[in-house]
């Protein structure tokens, strides 16, 4: 029996987690639920269908954290659930940097090619 976990997470800028997901071949959503078993419905800010068709989202909580909402007892059968967390961290810390890089550089232009 799967149902929806809600996982604190580092992440904090809704924009650069949605620009993050596009770099690795996602296609991010806005607002939304993800459902998971029986009646378990989760509201979300952002969400993606991973390849398999398995849905992860993020809800901002009061103290501006993202959570990450997701089965992750069906996710971890289909995916390295470690890796794609990484992978979208290790993306959204890369454009966290050099979106500050650019901030502190008057007339810099910063930018990331995949």
């Amino acid at each position: 029996m799967s149902h929806l976990s809600i996982l604190p997470t580092v992440l904090r800028e809704l924009d650069l987690l949605e620009a993050a997901l596009r770099d690795l071949g996602l296609t991010p959503l806005r607002g939304g639920d993800l459902q998971g078993f029986a009646e378990d419905r989760q509201p979300v800010d952002l969400s993606v269908n991973l390849a398999d068709g398995q849905p992860v989202g993020w809800r901002r909580q009061s103290d501006g954290q993202l959570m990450l909402v997701a089965d992750l007892q069906r996710l971890g059968r289909s995916h390295s659930l470690r890796s794609l967390i990484g992978a979208i961290t290790r993306r959204y810390a890369a454009r966290l940097a050099l979106r500050e890089a650019a901030s502190s550089l008057a007339g810099a232009r910063v930018e990331i090619s995949v």
